[in-house]
């Protein structure tokens, strides 16, 4: 056999280790979504750590793609994420067209996932500081020196990745921006693949994998002592996972009984969006191409009085806004206010329908 495809093959057999960790549930339902969730995992990361990997040929590729069903870390239903391996060596231009989706921003991040599971941030540039011209078109650089004109994505000289969020208020509506990225100053020649690169490729995937996996787990490990509460842990821990600085993060654990609900009651800030989602132990969120398992400031429906309820339970309660748990017992869940004027921290109780 290769010897590199079996050394990719046995340290890949090491990761299926998570799945019996003494804090996974060991049901059949969160089992079977941890195989599942490693092989998604396994595909993201060999896409972007095999593929499209010289800094100096960057393109954007799907990060977590609700069309490829890969979801990462309490993926966003509403989002389009993307990404493209770059290097602070270098200097590029990003161009695009700016769709009807309302929120676009864009990050240069240190991605350590493959190292320790971590994500710096070393820049962020949003939608709204671009020029847009009658064609909807838009441009900008990316570099660690600030251009002499023109809007600028700052770059750290160890900087790595451009991350990009796309976030939809009504998916079926709105058009998505289409973005193109080109290095400006591409040193040497192109080398073909040998061996040994595929090697260290494959090395990273791995280490990819198991970094994603292995934070995602300490998350669910902080959540679960405190199943059905919400209060503000932090934002400390969401950003350095690669989490954007306009958002304010709510994560935590729920776990009902079939006859249970969980009540959320909240006020609802002045913000470009909110949304709440309900996810599986693996802090993926749940199917929500085939049924009610998040909301957003556009399917929301509010009280009289402004302030919103967020029903969690087995079966339609009859009133607030139902989320289902899909034929699920526990998992994790997450909130965000994206760019709020006030943070309010939502009231929770679990109640006997």
């Amino acid at each position: 056999m290769n010897a590199t495809w079996e050394k990719f093959c046995t340290d890949l057999l090491d990761v299926g280790n998570i799945l019996s960790d003494p804090i996974v549930p060991q049901d059949e339902l969160t089992q079977a979504e941890g195989v599942r969730y490693l092989s998604r995992l396994l595909r993201y990361a060999t896409i972007n750590c095999v593929e499209y990997t010289d800094p100096r040929w960057p393109q954007f590729t799907s990060a977590p793609n609700p069309n490829m069903m890969t979801k990462i870390g309490a993926d966003n239903p509403d989002n389009i994420y993307m990404r493209a391996n770059i290097s602070g060596k270098y200097i590029y231009r990003i161009t695009g067209t700016r769709g009807t989706i309302p929120l676009i921003t864009f990050g240069s991040r240190v991605n350590r996932y493959h190292i320790d599971g971590t994500m710096l941030q070393t820049g962020d540039l949003h939608i709204h500081d671009l020029e847009v011209d009658e064609n909807g078109r838009f441009e900008f650089i990316a570099s660690v020196d600030e251009p002499a004109e023109g809007a600028w994505l700052p770059l750290a000289p160890d900087s790595n990745l451009i991350s990009v969020r796309q976030t939809y208020a009504n998916r079926r509506a709105e058009v998505p921006g289409e973005l193109s990225i080109e290095c400006l100053d591409p040193d040497g020649e192109f080398v073909p693949l040998t061996e040994d690169e595929l090697g260290r490729r494959l090395d990273r995937a791995i280490g990819m994998l198991k970094g994603s996996a292995a934070t995602f787990l300490e998350w669910s490990r902080d959540f679960m002592p405190q199943p059905n509460e919400i209060f503000d842990r932090g934002q400390e821990q969401f950003q350095k996972a690669g989490g954007d600085p306009t958002i304010f993060y709510f994560h935590g654990y729920w776990k009902l009984a079939e006859d249970e609900a969980w009540v959320i009651e909240t006020e609802v800030p002045n913000c470009e969006y909110y949304n709440f989602v309900l996810q599986n132990f693996w802090v993926e969120s749940l199917d929500y191409h085939r049924t009610n398992i998040y909301i957003n400031n556009h399917t929301a429906k509010l009280n009289d009085d402004g302030t919103l309820t967020i029903v969690v339970s087995a079966k339609d309660p009859g009133y607030g806004n139902w989320i289902n748990t899909d034929g699920h017992a526990e998992g994790t869940w997450a909130m965000r206010w994206i760019k709020a004027d006030s943070h309010p921290i939502p009231t929770s109780k679990v109640i006997t329908l």
